[in-house]
């Protein structure tokens, strides 16, 4: 009987924190090997840019930051795959 009440605080944590947070990363995996040439980018670090290769087997992707300046990233540093909003999805303000 004693042992119900930290049963019950451990079956709280897992499903608000630690379940949650695996289907993040789960997804974030998912992300970082589908990421293809033309994708834009944020990296960890805030850097905003295109992707201009990506090397198979390798943990490397090559980003293009500005008019020909690239630099290489390792992968688990992409953080987000910003995606691009057409024209005409844009609400007029009321």
């Amino acid at each position: 009987m004693q042992l119900l009440p930290l049963m019950l605080i451990f079956v709280v944590f897992y499903f608000l924190l630690i379940r949650p947070q695996q289907k993040r990363a789960k997804e974030h995996r998912a992300m970082l090997t589908q990421l293809k040439r033309n994708d834009r980018v944020i990296t960890a670090g805030g850097i905003l840019g295109t992707v201009t290769k990506v090397k198979e087997g390798s943990e490397e992707v090559e980003i293009e930051i500005a008019p020909n300046v690239r630099i290489n990233v390792v992968r688990s540093t992409i953080s987000t795959l910003v995606k691009p909003v057409a024209a005409n999805d844009v609400k007029p303000a009321a």
